[in-house]
């Protein structure tokens, strides 16, 4: 069901919302190709040491960056001349410095802030002009290291990968990919291994883009030759993937798993189906080197009554549904390679936190403490949550099963030659 030979480059469809309305559970995937709002609130680096996000103060919007590695979370302004255009995308860097993209003219700036006393220091790093009002680019999600940042740059019948930060001379052209490409995700820890997803045929296919070798193209996900099949997370330890697909189900996509390097088949569990909801998953918990099934996996459950987060384990048979904390920054968070899961939030008394919630090892049961500036509180979980989807018998903030089976070691093998399973099962 996977791939493994190299083949030309090609691309992949701009819409990636997946809101269709005959569809019981849509399936979320990065990326917001409109230019005219940020793709997430909230961007973390890698490593979890600084956050960026555009916020707003009187109607104005500015850049703010946040540490996160220190004693207490703090946020710093990083104002501009004039306030910010709503689309305008902001990335933290490993240094601390935020990776602005801006929009006037037809052409895509980019400058990295910084503070500088009572000012905002800033380096101009160029720009990339893009032909024609079809072509659409956007920031890709922060590299490993921190060191780089890249934007994808989808056109009517190609797609661009940039280096536009950390680069020797301002933004750098590295791969050009037949198609229309969309999503972003990082398959290694070096930064060279890009998973993009690609329309070709009126088919989605995720692919791999080598930017170490030209922006070579090899197929990652083929699980049935009529299929849409998309890569949403991966995490480079362990080679848990998330995976959208409508194998199983043709027509509506299913939120599913694999392992890269396994022989085992992509599983599509029912415990991830929520009824007339939008998962998004957008955290892995990182470290889990040959345990790849009890690797946490956050989930963002958005529907008609509100929106909360969902912790999942591939070894567990059901989601554990938390109310997330007031004012988070949906769709952003974090995992500790111990199991916690940071959830970044603001409110008007605390304008920049960190919710933390520990699991409890070997079970997923959760307890939580939410840290900001003046102190930290206890905060409740679960209680307030949604019914079980599944009709389980219990509430949402049940613990999620213990026990997990035997762990399954990866085989490490090179990416070309790594098909995730033979078989699609449900």
């Amino acid at each position: 069901m996977t791939a493994c030979a190299i083949e030309p480059a090609a691309a992949n469809d701009d819409n990636e919302d997946g809101q269709t309305p005959r569809r019981e559970c849509a399936i979320a995937v990065n990326g917001n190709e409109n230019g005219k709002t940020p793709r997430t609130e909230c961007v973390i680096t890698v490593d979890g040491s600084y956050a960026a996000r555009l916020a707003q103060d009187g109607g104005s919007w500015f850049p703010e960056r946040w540490t996160l590695d220190g004693p207490e979370p703090y946020a710093v302004p990083l104002p501009g001349n004039q306030p910010e255009e709503p689309g305008t995308e902001v990335q933290p860097m490993g240094d601390g410095r935020v990776l602005i993209r801006r929009f006037a003219d037809g052409r895509h700036n980019f400058s990295l802030l910084y503070p500088t006393g009572p000012t905002t220091g800033e380096l101009p790093l160029g720009a990339v002009e893009c032909p024609g009002e079809e072509t659409i680019l956007r920031l890709l999600p922060p590299a490993p290291g921190g060191e780089r940042a890249y934007a994808l740059a989808v056109g009517p019948r190609s797609s661009a990968v940039w280096l536009v930060a950390g680069g020797a001379f301002g933004p750098e052209h590295l791969a050009e990919i037949p198609g229309r490409c969309s999503g972003g995700v990082w398959l290694d820890r070096t930064g060279r291994m890009l998973a993009l997803d690609r329309e070709l045929g009126g088919r989605t296919k995720a692919v791999v883009v080598d930017l170490g070798r030209g922006g070579e193209v090899s197929p990652l996900l083929q699980i049935a030759d009529g299929s849409d099949d998309r890569l949403l997370l991966a995490d480079p330890d362990s080679g848990l993937l998330l995976i959208s697909s409508d194998a199983p189900s043709p027509g509506r996509a299913r939120l599913g798993w694999g392992v890269l390097g396994s022989t085992f088949p992509v599983r599509f569990p029912e415990c991830l189906r929520v009824p007339d909801c939008t998962v998004t998953p957008f955290a892995i918990q990182p470290g889990q080197v040959l345990t790849p099934e009890c690797c946490g996996v956050a989930l963002w459950i958005d529907g008609p009554m509100g929106g909360w987060v969902g912790v999942w384990r591939p070894a567990a048979r059901q989601v554990q549904h938390l109310a997330g904390p007031e004012g988070w920054l949906a769709g952003s968070g974090l995992w500790t390679e111990a199991g916690e899961l940071l959830l970044p939030y603001a409110t008007a008394d605390a304008p920049c936190g960190v919710a933390r919630w520990a699991a409890a090892p070997r079970s997923g049961a959760l307890t939580g403490e939410a840290e900001g500036p003046g102190g930290t509180g206890a905060t409740g979980v679960g209680d307030a949550g949604p019914e079980d989807p599944e009709g389980g018998g219990g509430t949402a903030a049940q613990a999620l099963e213990s026990g997990p089976p035997e762990p399954v070691v990866a085989r490490p093998v090179p990416l070309q030659q790594a098909p995730l399973g033979n078989l699609v099962t449900k």
